[in-house]
């Protein structure tokens, strides 16, 4: 099944709901970080979160999610757009523990239980959109759940959930959110709350096979869901040797002068895709020229 998120509105429009199959996005990020099969479960579970969360916004805006547990992994953070294009990392990918005591990958021991999430959102304006909540659980969708409601004062239930393979790959995962729009009443509440209690696993619909418009639908009930729009997601770096060129520009002449002088080269790795970029004297001494 190839990646890609559905929008939908059910309840006649006081619910707002998003849902997606992201298997090929984690696993790509996971196979370029080497994330071991607990990270591989946290950074999942954050980018498809963040996917979704980023669809929301308008135009050509974005977000980046940063996830700072006292965890082993460190830092989970996130870039994601409105065209479903998301990039991840984590600071300490080689984290792995047993299941806990659910069966599940314990992705609350590796991001810990205190720490904060935190989304920038860039929407065009002189000034960014900041919010941060404490982490409450650990466990992600939680975590992203209590943002909603206390950050952006909108009731969501988050669902996201990977399943990895024994050789580290990823076997499956997906994810949905639901919101509650006005005049949501304790029916559509219950309802819903009835069908999030009963259903399985949301990594679990995903390794069955079921596209998105099915998750929502055994979500939401049949009948209530209206689909709006559907867009493939994908891992997606925007790192580029000219990017990082004008970085290094940027650095001014006593910096580039000195990688000239005492490294005789100058070599960078992107935190999101591993990419090195190598630039020899000769690279440096043009770039050198374009500072004056």
């Amino acid at each position: 099944m190839s990646d890609y998120l559905v929008k939908a509105t059910a309840f006649d429009g006081k619910v707002r709901a998003y849902s997606l199959v992201a298997t090929d996005m984690v696993n790509e990020a996971v196979t370029r970080q080497g994330t071991w099969p607990t990270a591989s479960a946290a950074l999942g579970r954050a980018m498809m979160a963040s996917t979704m969360m980023a669809t929301m916004l308008k135009g050509d805006s974005k977000l980046t999610v940063k996830v700072e547990g006292n965890g082993p992994i460190g830092a989970i953070i996130v870039d994601a757009n409105t065209k479903g294009e998301t990039r991840g990392y984590v600071s300490n990918p080689q984290v792995h523990f047993d299941l806990n005591e659910h069966g599940k990958l314990d992705v609350a021991r590796a991001v810990g239980t205190s720490g904060y999430l935190s989304v920038v959102k860039d929407l065009g304006m002189k000034e960014h959109f900041t919010g941060s909540v404490p982490i409450v659980s650990g466990e992600l969708g939680e975590d992203f759940t209590y943002y909603f409601a206390s950050s952006e004062q909108t009731p969501s239930s988050v669902g996201v959930g990977v399943l990895v393979n024994p050789d580290n790959s990823i076997l499956a995962a997906g994810g949905f959110i639901i919101q509650l729009m006005p005049g949501a009443d304790d029916v559509i509440i219950e309802e819903i709350e009835r069908r999030l209690s009963t259903i399985p696993p949301v990594s679990k619909l995903v390794e069955a096979g079921m596209p998105p418009e099915e998750m929502l639908q055994a979500l939401l009930g049949d009948d209530n869901v209206k689909f709006l729009d559907s867009m493939p997601v994908v891992f997606e770096c925007r790192c580029s040797k000219e990017r990082i060129e004008n970085a290094i520009i940027s650095l001014g002449e006593t910096e580039i002068r000195d990688m000239i002088d005492e490294d005789h080269g100058a070599e960078t790795k992107c935190h999101f895709c591993n990419e090195v970029y190598t630039f020899s004297e000769e690279d440096l001494v043009q770039l050198l020229e374009q500072t004056k």
